[in-house]
């Protein structure tokens, strides 16, 4: 290193946000991640008798990927370099490897290549790398926010190992802050900084798990208060409140998005109206379009509340309406009244194991032939051939029912629809093994 590259890499120390201040420059520092960390663990042991393999980081932000990244490189001895995939091409993955070729043969020195957001890599620049995995010319440590079954390549991913990074708890962030309130040399010890027990609580709630979130926070709201007459800043809720920048990690491209329809979906299933409001509110607040939230209502009353509460798909449908007509904030209201009426609603899945059913026998046989008395018959020659002979109508019989088998031959003794004992669906039970016996009986 120079002497200007040392003298800017100290002017950074001191002007750099307090999150980057505060990395930890060990891995005693770092908090939380201990599924994946503690001593004993695989990636643990990786690290301490330095056989580092290949891995993916997958996480929130404010996990902590990238210093892991770092404090791996560190602990290993290894050169680091790191590339964004964001402002990265396949021509700075070919310099790179050509130095991490020339280190490897020059001093037997290994590289940690760290590409930060690799998910935004495309499948060619992802393929760029295939080849100094496999042959061991760098060890690659990807960091990635999204799934990353969707976003890397399979033969990447199958040199590599991910691991997946969790959101900080309370008590982890709580650790973060008061280390940074407390350090002199990295953090804002010098300037006697105390927390109100309401901001350090609001802190950590709005931070959401996010220690990049929770320092640049702190710091801003540390710049925003003034020294009180006993030359200490005691920051307070109101001043957290106006330096908090309200950060969501749902995103309606990316995994949030998935997880979070899928939860209130799921919390209708299990009949549980305060969970599904829960997840709904956290749709909302976040933006989601509210048109598709009502199509997955109108999903979820067909294929969960069925005809056990036949009007639970008319609440839908009325809901996805409303939402249409009257827009956002207020389709919140009725979004909210159909998602409560469908949890509390009696449940049944019986018209769509029915229909799936009915397809998989339609795709898997042939096409039985229709019993002649329920053909079309419009010409004489189809009436010659047998074309609606013997046909019934079934409103001149006593209850309008006829009881006569309307299957195809072969398969008249199929059964598809199985009514539940629920709501409408026991009052369809009743009435139809009245009409056929048997055949609609609970077995």
């Amino acid at each position: 290193m120079t002497l200007f590259e040392h003298r800017r890499q100290e002017i950074q120390d001191q002007i750099a946000p307090l999150a980057t201040r505060m990395r930890p420059r060990n891995l005693k520092e770092y908090f939380g991640q201990m599924h994946i960390l503690a001593p004993g663990t695989v990636l643990r042991r990786a690290i301490e008798e330095d056989r580092l393999p290949s891995m993916i980081l997958w996480g929130p932000p404010g996990s902590g990927k990238t210093t892991l990244a770092r404090l791996v490189a560190g602990a290993t001895g290894s050169h680091f370099e790191q590339i964004s995939a964001v402002t990265s091409g396949v021509k700075d993955i070919r310099e790179v490897m050509a130095g991490a070729a020339d280190r490897l043969g020059e001093n037997s020195r290994r590289t940690i290549l760290f590409i930060d957001e690799i998910h935004r890599f495309s499948k060619s620049q992802q393929d760029a790398l295939l080849p100094h995995v496999e042959d061991g010319t760098i060890t690659l440590i990807g960091a990635t926010t999204e799934n990353p079954s969707f976003e890397i390549i399979s033969p990447l991913l199958s040199r590599t190992r991910v691991y997946t990074l969790e959101p900080l708890s309370d008590k982890n962030l709580e650790e973060i802050i008061n280390r940074a309130i407390s350090d002199k040399d990295y953090g804002l010890g010098h300037e006697k900084i105390s927390l109100s027990e309401k901001a350090r609580h609001f802190l950590l709630r709005v931070a959401n798990g996010d220690a990049r979130s929770a320092l640049n926070t702190l710091e801003l709201a540390s710049e925003s208060t003034s020294i009180d007459i006993s030359g200490e800043k005691h920051v307070n809720v109101e001043t957290i409140e106006q330096s908090v920048q309200k950060q969501s990690r749902y995103d309606r491209l990316g995994d949030m998005h998935y997880d979070t329809i899928s939860a209130f979906i799921k919390s209708i299933r299990a009949s549980d109206p305060d969970a599904a409001l829960y997840y709904l509110a956290r749709m909302i607040e976040a933006g989601e379009d509210a048109v598709f939230i009502a199509r997955r209502l109108v999903i979820s009353a067909a294929e969960d509340i069925g005809l056990a509460e036949p009007n639970g798909l008319t609440v839908a449908m009325a809901a996805q309406q409303a939402v249409s007509f009257v827009g956002m904030p207020e389709g919140r209201i009725p979004l909210a009244e159909a998602t409560i009426y469908l949890a509390c609603a009696p449940k049944s899945n019986s018209a769509y194991e029915a229909i799936d059913k009915a397809l998989e026998m339609v795709r898997s046989s042939r096409d039985e032939p229709i019993p002649n008395h329920l053909r079309n018959a419009p010409t004489p020659l189809m009436q010659k051939l047998g074309y609606g002979k013997d046909y019934e109508y079934p409103h001149d019989k006593p209850d309008h029912f006829l009881k006569r088998g309307n299957l195809p031959e072969a398969i008249k003794h199929i059964r598809f629809y199985k009514p539940g004992n629920l709501g409408s669906e026991k009052v369809n039970r009743q009435r139809l093994t009245e009409w056929w016996g048997d055949r609609y009986k609970e077995k």
